[in-house]
């Protein structure tokens, strides 16, 4: 995934785009209004009871475990009783979070996942007591559900960041027994000698643990700047200038540039986003891939890129 062109066909959309191009695999099950009777779904292939956290999480309305910790706070209810950990919900059941009637589905779904070039002088939150410009402000709407950032970098390093709108791919993206690699661009002051690279990859002790490079490359420099290719399997805070400053080296420039399997498209410019095609989000999510009636994979609808001023 990544890369090239050719491999990426995503769609690049405007803020409140239609999610036309991520269709369900089932009818959504909304109860009707008052004094209206809708008919019932003909599809019962997937109307199995689900655990009520998974298709909450799949319905992009939090991650699993903030989930959990609404049901045992008192905040979900479930046919009108407070609803329990573990406790599996059908398509006859009404999922209430704090009053307020969720729809629920029942059968895997394409989450959406978008990528973002992050520049340096965002932050990776949503809420900000210092009032610094968030990464969340520059991605497209959502008519439902909300963006869940896919790990974090820090203020002052840019690169890739995924946003999905599905918890349970972005449990699968960040859980630290899938052991995807992060990948960065390293540009530090000086170079490394035998013994300091030998350290990074041995592993070197961190006052929340010991840490280690899976890879280091060398890419190169002039001057007083050098610039090294590493990657990890961790997403611990600030982990890579942590490393680095562990050997009293100064980290100049840090840059995310492949995230598992993706990688941070050239053409994507700082402070840009586009989505990723429904054929790469599928095979990233490991659900089967869509054909439309011709047996064909499903094409993304390609729209006006957005672009987004960037912070110098």
């Amino acid at each position: 995934m990544g890369g090239g062109r050719g491999n990426w066909r995503g769609r690049r959309s405007a803020p409140g785009a239609s999610d036309a191009a991520y269709p369900l695999a089932s009818n959504e099950l909304l109860p009707p209004a008052e004094g209206e009777h809708r008919r019932r779904p003909q599809d019962t292939t997937y109307t199995e009871p689900q655990r009520l956290h998974k298709v909450l999480a799949a319905a992009g309305i939090g991650s699993r475990r903030e989930i959990e910790e609404w049901i045992v706070a008192g905040r979900i209810s479930v046919n009108g009783e407070p609803a329990d950990v573990g406790q599996k919900v059908g398509p006859g059941d009404r999922v209430r979070i704090n009053g307020k009637l969720m729809p629920l589905r029942f059968a895997p779904r394409i989450p959406r996942v978008v990528l973002y070039h992050k520049p340096e002088g965002e932050i990776v939150s949503r809420d900000d007591p210092e009032g610094r410009p968030t990464v969340f402000d520059h991605l497209p709407v959502l008519r439902k559900g909300r963006w869940i950032a896919v790990g974090r970098l820090d203020f002052n390093t840019s690169g890739l960041l995924l946003f999905v709108n599905d918890g349970d791919l972005a449990n699968k993206l960040m859980h630290p027994r899938y052991e995807l690699d992060r990948e960065y661009a390293v540009r530090i002051l000086g170079e490394l000698d035998e013994a300091q690279r030998n350290a990074l990859l041995q592993g070197i002790e961190l006052e929340d643990g010991p840490a280690k490079f899976n890879t280091l490359l060398d890419a190169g420099g002039e001057g007083v700047n050098h610039w090294y290719r590493v990657t990890l399997s961790e997403g611990r805070n600030r982990e890579v200038r942590r490393m680095f400053e562990a050997l009293g080296l100064t980290v100049s420039r840090l840059m995310r540039v492949r995230y598992g399997p993706v990688l941070l498209p050239s053409r994507l410019k700082r402070g840009m986003w586009e989505d990723m095609s429904v054929e790469d989000v599928c095979a990233l999510a490991g659900l089967p891939k869509p054909v439309d009636a011709s047996g064909k994979g499903r094409r993304p609808v390609r729209q006006p890129r957005r672009q987004t001023a960037s912070p110098r």
